[in-house]
């Protein structure tokens, strides 16, 4: 497995070792070992899977704020997203900053978002198969939204009008939102 830093730090690019022949391909997508030889010290309880049948669709800005927030290790099995991770943790020096990076079926990465970050997607191709695990159980009365045309943040989605849900649509700007992240906890 490559780990690769992205400008955010504890968000993280990882590249599976995939191994071919002429029946197909094999690669070991999650391993506690490897992920605790690598420092990355997490304990995943619950796998998420989303299936978007059109290009376009955007979902986000999610996360579950404290004590319910969620670190995520995701990836694409089918088609290709340009996915997001945004700072959200009041008081870091890369507060507000994002990362976008294409997950794809084709090139195989997952992307690790930390507690502390908002995470969002939208779909490059049709009939996307997106795949989470996730370090806590979801928790409805902690799960919050950002809107993710919110102009302080200014991520760049490559698309200007993208099909959101009304939840997504109707997102708090960072400013009205009550995430209670911070670089302490």
């Amino acid at each position: 497995m490559n780990i690769i830093q992205t400008e955010l730090p504890g968000v993280v690019i990882l590249e599976p070792a995939v191994f071919g022949d002429n029946r197909g391909w094999f690669m070991e997508s999650w391993s506690l070992a490897k992920m605790q030889q690598a420092g990355l010290n997490y304990d995943f309880v619950q796998d998420n899977h989303s299936y978007s049948a059109q290009k376009g669709v955007l979902r986000g800005i999610h996360f579950q704020n404290n004590p319910a927030a969620q670190a995520k290790l995701v990836r694409c099995a089918r088609g290709a997203v340009l996915d997001v991770a945004v700072d959200l943790r009041k008081n870091s020096p890369t507060y507000k900053k994002w990362v976008a990076i294409e997950l794809s079926a084709e090139n195989k990465r997952q992307l690790l978002i930390p507690r502390g970050f908002g995470h969002g997607f939208i779909t490059l191709t049709e009939d996307v198969e997106f795949l989470y695990k996730a370090d806590n159980l979801y928790n409805a009365s902690a799960d919050r939204s950002i809107r993710y045309n919110d102009p302080e943040l200014a991520i760049d989605w490559g698309i200007i009008n993208p099909v959101v849900s009304e939840k997504d649509a109707n997102a708090p700007f960072l400013r009205d939102s009550d995430c209670n992240f911070s670089l302490e906890g």
